[in-house]
């Protein structure tokens, strides 16, 4: 059996890695600054992750929500606390797109409505419920099949206010940032009256941090910079780094019952041991911080380089746009300079390193980078 060719595939194998470099079967050392799409939150092969994650593979214990598992309830605790969300609930899942579907899915349950607003160059997942935004109509309506899905310009308020006033839509969602649809960011205004509007017209808002949550924007969610609280958080990506687990915050206007959602996988032993130790590495290393100072430092050098259309981001999630397709860039940053890169559709690089990232390690990618262009 061979594997199903739907991804391209560079020419490199790699065996290990360690914080923010990855090495090949040949020892060649590779900067990584993309971190499997931004699984890598603490770094690779971090001593108290791997050490956490072995004493729990030894004892062989899998159940997920079945049982009482007292891990889910201390990583509850400690993510609750770390991001500011105490007094919301949490629902364990695998991925990002089951936690987009579940979290439209308890929308719905909610106010009895199966519209949704979403926003274009939007990604919130491949499957049945979670919307996904691609350049083939045809394919757009076999993904979103179940939900009626408006895609509205980002930052248009006057044309979400338009779809919310007919009092048919069950969700909005939107991104905390825009990852797959090019490092976009919400402006601070449009979220807080997005926000505002919701409440209005008891439109459930579900904020996607799958990929700019977990410290990645210097704060621990990338809404928080708009001083809002929404309805549900949808979180995955850097959750596990690189164990698949990801979640739903809820707030507590919403009342569980037994049967009301459901997962075959989710809240693991091993994945729950997995997110604890990431949340306990961001507080400890302050990743969160670095996240934040790291990133400044690289888009201020970024922006000083000719040639470059736009540099836009927060944290440790940068877009670099050009005005030619960036496919050669990309690359011989990887086979000539030895840096894992990013893109985001034709024109743009995208950085997602480890929230680790030094600033002397992206001084490398600096020089490196301009020496290239």
């Amino acid at each position: 059996m061979e594997l199903f060719n739907v991804y391209p595939l560079f020419d490199i194998e790699i065996e290990k890695g360690v914080n923010c470099r990855t090495y090949d079967k040949q020892g060649i050392e590779y900067l990584d600054l993309y971190g499997g799409h931004a699984v890598i939150s603490i770094g690779h092969s971090h001593p108290f992750y791997v050490q956490k994650i072995s004493q729990q593979a030894e004892k062989l214990v899998f159940y997920s929500n079945s049982i009482v598992n007292k891990l889910q309830e201390e990583l509850a605790q400690k993510l609750g606390k770390l991001s500011g969300y105490d007094d919301y609930s949490l629902f364990l899942v695998n991925s990002g797109a089951e936690a987009n579907e579940n979290a439209l899915k308890l929308a719905s349950f909610h106010n009895g409505r199966t519209k949704v607003i979403a926003f274009e160059k939007s990604f919130h997942g491949r499957t049945s419920a979670a919307v996904h935004v691609t350049d083939n109509p045809k394919i757009n309506a076999a993904i979103n099949d179940g939900f009626e899905v408006d895609f509205l310009p980002l930052n248009d308020i006057d044309a979400v206010r338009q779809s919310l006033s007919k009092g048919d839509v069950c969700a909005v969602i939107i991104e905390g940032i825009q990852g797959v649809g090019g490092i976009r960011i919400p402006e601070i205004d449009f979220l807080k009256a997005l926000s505002d509007e919701c409440k209005m017209h008891d439109t459930i808002l579900i904020l996607d941090e799958v990929q700019s949550g977990y410290g990645r924007s210097g704060r621990f969610f990338a809404h928080q910079y708009a001083d809002i609280r929404p309805d549900m958080i949808t979180i995955a990506k850097g959750m596990g780094n690189g164990f698949p687990i990801g979640g739903v915050l809820i707030s507590p206007k919403f009342e569980a019952r037994y049967g009301l959602l459901g997962t075959t996988f989710g809240g693991s032993h091993l994945a729950c041991v997995a997110a604890i130790a990431v949340l306990d590495v961001l507080k400890a290393d302050h990743l969160i911080e670095n996240a934040g100072k790291t990133g400044e430092y690289i888009m201020d050098e970024l922006r000083k380089i000719p040639g470059i259309k736009e540099v836009r981001g927060k944290g440790l999630m940068i877009g670099i746009e050009f005005d030619q397709p960036v496919s050669e860039i990309r690359k011989r940053l990887l086979y000539e300079k030895k840096i894992f890169t990013g893109v985001s559709g034709n024109n743009i690089i995208r950085l997602l390193p480890p929230l680790c990232l030094t600033k002397a390690d992206a001084a490398i990618f600096i020089q490196k980078f301009k020496e290239l262009l």
